[in-house]
């Protein structure tokens, strides 16, 4: 495997020499631009697909592959840099969990940079570093890309997108209008720790203890779970609105009633005191390396152990249950013993987390 090339290393060139930014004629397609791409983006996504350089990557997939997943995501997330991740880890974990979730095996992903002028040539290429690496952890290959440049005060530093191919097994069958009464409500670990990592960089707030994104690939833990029964009728992950909205829009789909035990909710001290201060939900906070799993009742136990032996699912939960009764709502038993209706989030109380 390559080494990535540092930024002194990759600034030699004499275009790239005369700059510490991005300035306009980066997304101009000459010699800037292709300077860019031949010592930065090249270098640290170097595969044979991208190596042919053509207006589209001409992808080889696993033989006896029928059905492919398709999924397209934009990340606008401030700050760039956050504790526990980038906009260029989340770049790649969004899409590659997007796939995971219709139970696909990511194989390739493609990358839009929508750059502002003036952002930093190193903050770039750590960004791209990271993505890399995130890229290369989760088995992924990125294979075709873009970059254009808008001026200064247009674009906060630096805009994502990316979108992936994976493909599904025969016979695999997922979605949320699937979810059946009985089922119960699986979710890998503590929630809401990425939307506070994020809050807790704008607002200045320090923890007794660091509060760090979430952010993973989950297409492993995925596999995991697959491998340990047929009976999972619902993935999802938690990101925008949190797994408040998941499961709203998993009820009003498959027109069930779902109920949550919030004494099982897996929640950080930390966040749950962030929380309190600025009257949120948890359940409405931001996540990006946890999913929620509506599995058979009789298979729960199976998926939760699959889950706590893996490093992304050590503190899995059973957290609710699937019923017949109120179809399209979500509601909690609490901790004082009484009911809560759980809505779906009315708009983003945190901006720019994904």
């Amino acid at each position: 495997m390559s080494k990535l090339p540092r930024f002194d290393e990759w600034t030699c060139p004499l275009p790239l020499r005369h700059h510490t930014g991005i300035v306009m004629g980066h997304g101009g397609g000459g010699s800037l631009t292709a300077d860019l791409v031949e010592h930065l983006f090249a270098p640290a996504f170097r595969n044979d697909t991208l190596d042919a350089m053509g207006d589209s990557a001409v992808l080889e997939l696993p033989a006896g592959a029928t059905r492919l997943a398709f999924s397209t995501d934009s990340y606008v997330i401030r700050p760039l840099f956050f504790p526990g991740g980038s906009i260029g880890e989340i770049a790649v974990h969004g899409t590659v969990n997007d796939l995971a979730m219709a139970g696909a095996q990511p194989l390739f992903l493609s990358a839009g940079f929508i750059l502002e002028e003036g952002l930093p040539l190193d903050h770039l290429g750590e960004i791209v570093r990271r993505m890399s690496e995130a890229a290369r952890s989760a088995g992924v290959l990125l294979v075709t890309g873009d970059t254009k440049v808008v001026e200064k005060g247009h674009g906060d530093g630096c805009y994502i997108n990316t979108s992936g191919v994976g493909v599904v097994p025969a016979g695999l069958k997922l979605g949320p209008h699937l979810a059946r009464p009985g089922d119960a409500i699986l979710i890998n670990g503590r929630i809401g720790d990425h939307g506070i990592a994020i809050l807790s960089v704008r607002e200045g707030m320090e923890f007794e203890t660091a509060v760090v994104s979430d952010t993973a690939a989950l297409n492993g833990l995925v596999a995991a779970i697959l491998a340990a029964t047929p009976d999972v009728h619902v993935l999802r992950d938690p990101t925008r609105g949190g797994v408040a909205a998941t499961l709203n829009e998993i009820a009003s789909r498959s027109q069930v009633g779902i109920v949550l035990d919030e004494n099982a909710l897996p929640i950080g001290g930390d966040v749950e005191s962030a929380c309190e201060l600025f009257g949120l939900d948890p359940l409405t906070v931001a996540n990006e390396g946890k999913l929620v799993a509506v599995v058979a009742s009789e298979a729960a136990d199976a998926v939760l152990d699959q889950l706590r032996h893996h490093p992304l699912g050590r503190e899995a939960a059973r957290i609710g249950t699937v019923t017949d009764q109120h179809p399209g709502l979500v509601s909690a038993r609490t901790k004082i013993g009484g009911t809560r209706l759980i809505p779906m989030p009315l708009g983003e109380q945190l901006p720019r987390i994904c």
